[in-house]
């Protein structure tokens, strides 16, 4: 297996990269990986650092894709950045799966256009795992600020296929985040989409599922538009942080606290790990053709290490062609629903 990795996109990049690279090495000697950058600026970055990188492959690229760049630079501009060369060789079949913490708009437009969607999805979507118990996927979560009911659907059917394939969920909860947990609520984007989701057999739609509900066990799968699905991302991780925030101003509040902090240490850590973001480290697109995964763009070694456990993942559970598979099928479904429609309307 071999892995594409951007190492010049990102806040950190490449130092902090690099470490994530070798630290996945480390943990999975049977994978391959295939680092893109400046080769100067990466071999003298690593040799400063005092980090061994001869057991890696380096594709040379002279440019780099900024946080600031248009959507469409990966194809159009900076056709020789870092992101884009990677995204070429997934596409030619020289990798199984790519990752890059760059330019959110730029990485899921290259992807689309570059690797391509894959058959029947008319929009991919970036999926975010909430850290929840047990965890709820979250799409989309930044990429489609503007979706149709049908967008929805397929969201639905994709998500359900990643849950199943990856978190081992046989039978994945999907949910339609609502005002309300009524079919009757909202506007009628999520009305129409209410109808699709309850009539497709290829998935198990529990209905509307409300803001304060999301914690609750309610789906595994909940399905919203980009940009409802971003505000309640940063919601609940800047909830978390705030949660443990205060935890610690509680804790070290006097002697007496600190000492109840001692006896439930182990606890609090597990608390704090829950909602670190560096323990998911990337977002899958999905409804690409080969696995594509958004690492965080302020990603540190152990942040890129998670998002490189999400990539091997995804390629070795086969994600990609478990959601093409449940694609073809909704495409044919939807036909003859279509189909049937047409003839009941001409009678």
């Amino acid at each position: 297996m071999k892995i594409i990795v951007d190492v010049m996109s990102g806040d950190n990049a490449p130092l902090e990269l690099i470490r994530g690279v070798k630290a996945s090495a480390a943990e999975n000697p049977d994978v391959e990986y295939i680092m893109v950058g400046d080769s100067d600026i990466v071999s003298k970055i690593a040799s400063d650092n005092e980090i061994d990188i001869s057991q890696f492959e380096l594709v040379h690229s002279t440019e780099v894709i900024t946080m600031e760049d248009d959507p469409l630079s990966a194809t159009k501009g900076k056709t020789d950045s870092s992101m884009s060369v990677g995204l070429r060789m997934l596409a030619d079949g020289k990798g199984d799966a790519f990752i890059s913490a760059g330019n959110t708009g730029a990485l899921f437009t290259g992807a689309s256009l570059i690797v391509r969607r894959a058959s029947g999805v008319r929009r991919a979507a970036i999926g975010a795992v909430l850290p929840m118990s047990p965890p709820v996927l979250l799409l989309d979560s930044g990429a489609n600020i503007n979706v149709t009911a049908e967008y929805l659907l397929q969201f639905a059917v994709m998500g359900s296929a990643y849950m199943r394939t990856i978190h081992g969920v046989e039978k994945p909860r999907v949910g339609l985040l609502n005002n309300g947990a009524e079919e009757t609520k909202g506007t009628e984007l999520q009305l129409e989409a209410y109808k699709l989701l309850s009539a497709c057999p290829l998935i198990n739609f529990v209905g509307n599922v409300e803001g304060n509900m999301v914690m609750r066990d309610k789906c595994d799968v909940l399905v919203t538009d980009g940009f409802t699905g971003n505000v309640l991302l940063k919601s609940i991780e800047g909830m978390g942080k705030m949660m443990l925030l205060t935890m610690k101003d509680l804790f070290y509040k006097n002697p007496k606290t600190m000492m109840a902090a001692m006896l439930v240490k182990s606890d609090i850590a597990d608390i704090k790990k829950k909602f670190d973001p560096s323990e998911y480290g990337g977002a899958p697109i999905l409804g690409i053709a080969k696995p594509v995964i958004k690492a965080h763009g302020s990603s540190k070694e152990k942040s890129f290490k998670s998002a490189l456990r999400q990539a091997i993942f995804c390629a070795r559970t086969g994600m990609a062609e478990a959601i093409s598979g449940d694609m073809t099928e909704l495409s044919r479904l939807r036909k003859e629903e279509k189909a049937a429609q047409k003839v009941s309307e001409e009678n």
